[in-house]
């Protein structure tokens, strides 16, 4: 994976509130089937899973499919107790984990 992630949490919620989630990640998302100039198959490379926690609980996991677009989005809703952290990770083909953190405030 090449680019950074992006990524968007707000900065605070209210105690039990829902928010909202969004990520993107710049990536090609090759699924291996299409050919080159030459006719030779580009090899596969996707991220095959993503993964959100909050303060080391699951919260949201899917498996990625070739059948993805290049640059991945992906939205989610989660409830927030109290004040933590989201980690967020992205697992490529190669074993290559990209991760990012946003903190959220909630009072």
């Amino acid at each position: 994976m090449a680019d950074t992630p992006k990524i968007r949490v707000p900065k605070t919620a209210k105690k039990g509130e829902i928010i909202e989630i969004k990520t993107l990640m710049p990536h090609i998302m090759e699924s291996g089937q299409r050919k080159d100039k030459d006719g030779k198959t580009i090899p596969r490379k996707i991220i095959n899973k993503f993964v959100a926690e909050f303060d080391g609980k699951p919260v949201f996991s899917t498996t990625l499919e070739p059948a993805i677009a290049a640059n991945p989005y992906l939205q989610f809703y989660a409830k927030v107790e109290a004040s933590g952290t989201f980690k967020f990770s992205w697992t490529d083909d190669d074993g290559t984990v990209t991760t990012a953190e946003s903190k959220i405030e909630v009072a």
